[in-house]
Parts: C-alpha cells; structure tokens; sequence
C-alpha cells in the first residue's frame, strides 16, 4: 500500500467544535448563577453563626483558667473557673460510648457484608435504619425507662453514654460496612486459594485494610454524639465540679453547661454560655478535622 493510498483510506477527523449557539450559553450561565445563588444562601448563615459564636464567646476561651478550672466555688455574678469539669464530662461519656459502640458496630457491619444472608440480614439491615433516624429525646427517653425506672440504677453518665450508643451505633454499622465493601474481592479470593480460613481472612486481611475509613466512620461519629443534648438533660444532673464516679451522681458536659448557664442573667453567665458553644464546635471541629486526615493519608487503595 502507498502513502497516497493510505492516506486516502484514512477516515476522516470529525468536525472541530467551533460554535456554542447563543442558547445554550444562557442556560449555561442561568445554570452557573443559580447554583452559585443557592451556594451563598447556605453559606451565609453558617458564616453568619460562626462569626457571631467567635466574636462573643473567645474572651472566654482565653480568659486564665478556662480551660484547667472548674466552676466550683464560683458565684454567678463572678467570671472565673472554667470549663474543664464540662470537658472532662463531655469526653468521658463520649468514651465509654465508643468503648461499647465500636465494638459491636464493627461486628454487626462485618456480618451484613460477610456473612449476612437471608431474614436475620435482612432484619438487622432493617433496625439499623430505623435507629439512624431515632431522635436523641427518644433514646434518652428509652434508656431512662429501662436503666432508671425499670432496673432501677440512678441517674449518672453511664446513662448518658447508654443513650448516646444508640445513637452512635448505626453510624459505625453504615460507615464500616460501606468501607469493608470497598475492600477488593480479589484479596479475600487470594486468601482462600491458600487455604485461609474466612475468620482470618477477616481478621488479617479485611479489617486491615479497612481500618483508615472504620477510623474515620468512628471519628466523625464521636463528634455527632458530643454535641447531644437531650439525653444529658433527662439522664443526668449538672455538676459546677469534677464527679469521677460514671455510675452515680451528677456529671457536668459542655451541652449540659450551656443550658444551665442560659438561666443566669448575669453578664458572667451569658459570657460562660458564649464560651462554652465555641468550645463546643472546636472539640467538634478537631475530630472532624482528625477525622479528614486519617481519610487522606490512609485511604485504601482499590488499585
């Protein structure tokens, strides 16, 4: 075959894009002013209670003791102490969830994705969605009845902590599962092919390799369970003081803080409740900020 020949078989280019016609750039720009219109409406009372919770609650935060101090022995009318028995409280209740949570999220996601099959699957499945969507009032509501007016335990963190599994719980179940599902079948077919047992499979090969996004799942959800305010209010008392004791007496946090400054009239009380909401949203902000790394320097990689 010559060159000319060649180059005559050859098809031809298709035609360059030379033309937009003046309709779709309308629909393009209408498309790009609509979407940049509902981005600033959403953005602008965010920025907006940002700016108003920073402005009004940072002489707080950097005032001497506020992060190293109680409120014990400190009068209403006085801006002293701080918020360290809160923090305390907040964390310690968060921790004895995730202690119960994580454990048996990470089970229950491990049999819907490896073993999960037929009517208890599907059940399973089916409560995990109905307590994603249970409100924080209910769970504390239902933890009360049964911890406190059934078995007839006293008020405490540990009820709080009871309350706050129920609502952590689906949200380790959805974020394992969902990671575990990204794990290639390929690396479970390998370890069959060798004579690995499934449990080891799962146990040396599965869950490690999902461990950066379980991580991250049980981050993100510790910081959605801090900020929950109902069942501190129903199941435990506030503390201006440090209470060790998880299983009896009253037990300070930052939501519960908040709300029981909102009845001091005094200037002292409103700058506490100021304080204590930016607190509250920078402990939030470092797990979710915790939670964004351990996603990028550790995600797993399918490939």
């Amino acid at each position: 075959m010559t060159t000319t020949e060649s180059l005559v078989d050859r098809p031809a280019a298709p035609p360059a894009f030379q033309h937009v016609s003046a309709v779709r750039k309308t629909k393009n720009m209408i498309a790009t002013v609509l979407v940049t219109l509902a981005f600033l409406i959403a953005i602008v009372p965010l920025a907006w209670l940002l700016y108003t919770v920073v402005s009004r609650g940072i002489e707080a935060i950097f005032s001497d003791g506020w992060w190293t101090h109680s409120l014990k022995g400190v009068l209403p009318e006085e801006f002293a102490g701080g918020v360290y028995h809160a923090l305390y409280g907040t964390f310690v209740q968060a921790f004895i969830c995730a202690l119960i949570a994580v454990p048996i999220g990470i089970m229950a996601a491990v049999y819907l994705v490896e073993y999960g099959r037929g009517r208890l699957a599907r059940v399973t499945t089916f409560m995990v969605d109905i307590l994603s969507g249970v409100p924080s009032i209910v769970a504390a509501l239902f933890i009360f009845a049964l911890w406190i007016s059934t078995f007839g335990f006293p008020k405490s963190a540990f009820a709080v902590s009871l309350a706050l599994v129920l609502l952590m719980l689906p949200i380790v179940v959805r974020s394992t599962e969902e990671m575990l599902r990204l794990v290639p079948d390929e690396l479970r077919e390998a370890a069959f092919a060798l004579g690995v047992p499934k449990w080891k499979t799962i146990m040396r090969i599965v869950l490690p390799t999902a461990m950066s996004g379980i991580v991250t799942g049980v981050m993100l959800s510790m910081a959605r369970v801090m900020g929950e305010t109902a069942p501190v209010l129903v199941l435990v008392g506030y503390s201006r003081s440090i209470n060790y004791d998880v299983f009896e007496g009253n037990m300070a946090s930052l939501p519960l803080l908040i709300y029981n400054e909102l009845g001091n009239p005094e200037d002292a009380g409103v700058l506490r409740v100021w304080g204590a909401a930016l607190t509250l949203i920078l402990v939030i902000m470092f797990f979710n900020l915790l939670a964004a790394v351990i996603s990028r320097f550790s995600a797993i990689k399918t490939k």
